[in-house]
């Protein structure tokens, strides 16, 4: 039996189509997993196992082969867990969807939680220009991923959630980042003005501000370099909408605690 989702590959700031197969054929037990993946997504394997057996699944007793097309493109990331768990459960039958495939990103605990990953906001953009209705992303992505409007972001906290939103047992709610977050992540607490002294660097800044011009800032520790970076944005343009988000894209492949 061939299970097929939709998922993607990172690179640079964009990401590239990816589909991941899941065959299971008669043989003795083997996992085998091909598509130039790297590491952190050829370790899937034992995620995946523990996941579904601490989740109330089964863990098919038969030839494995799991397929990252195309071949020739790099796979990087623990987020392709969770396609590959769900490709497993719908290619043994334990699960049936009834509702259209969404693109499924996550990385999957041992008890079968899912945990935040890296470069979700890239990859919910490239969703989107697919043309896609929906992603499931682990909760502490959903207000990262809300970033992107027109598509439905479904937040989930475990394998099992997610399983059951498939089969059409339980339904996730579409995620809505609260008011409060959104004012707290675009107001900025720190002013340009804050600033006393350091007249030759401000002016400094106040020259590339006006000209669009880059900034190096260099010295010992202490002499005000992040004081100044911090309050920078004050004197700088509102971004656009398209501009926050080639920013939060950086972010979101750097870091992810600034979402949580």
């Amino acid at each position: 039996m061939l299970a097929r989702l939709c998922s993607a590959a990172l690179r640079g700031l964009d990401a590239r189509a990816v589909d991941v197969e899941v065959d299971l054929s008669k043989g003795l037990p083997r996992w085998s997993m091909v598509g130039l993946a790297d590491a952190s997504v050829r370790e899937a394997k034992d995620r995946v196992r523990a996941a579904m057996l601490n989740s109330g699944f089964e863990f098919p007793l038969a030839h494995i082969t799991v397929n990252l097309a195309p071949a020739d493109l790099r796979k990087d990331g623990s987020y392709f867990d969770l396609p590959v768990a769900m490709g497993l459960l719908l290619a043994s039958k334990q699960i049936n969807t009834e509702t259209t495939m969404p693109m499924l990103l996550g990385e999957l605990a041992l008890d079968g939680r899912l945990n935040a990953v890296k470069g979700v906001l890239p990859l919910v953009l490239f969703a989107r220009e697919q043309g896609m209705d929906a992603v499931v992303v682990p909760q502490e992505n959903a207000a990262e991923a809300s970033l992107v409007e027109g598509i439905c972001i479904l937040a989930a906290d475990s394998l099992l959630a997610v399983a059951q939103h498939l089969s059409g047992a339980v339904v996730l709610s579409p995620y809505v980042m609260d008011a409060e977050v959104v004012e707290a992540h675009s107001d900025a607490d720190l002013d340009f003005s804050d600033v006393r002294g350091q007249q030759q660097a401000k002016r400094a800044l106040e020259i590339a501000a006006a000209g669009e011009h880059h900034v190096l800032m260099s010295g010992a520790p202490g002499v005000g370099k992040s004081m100044l970076a911090m309050r920078f944005p004050s004197i700088l343009p509102r971004l656009t909408a398209e501009q926050r988000l080639q920013v939060a894209r950086i972010y979101s492949l750097h870091n992810n605690d600034d979402y949580n």
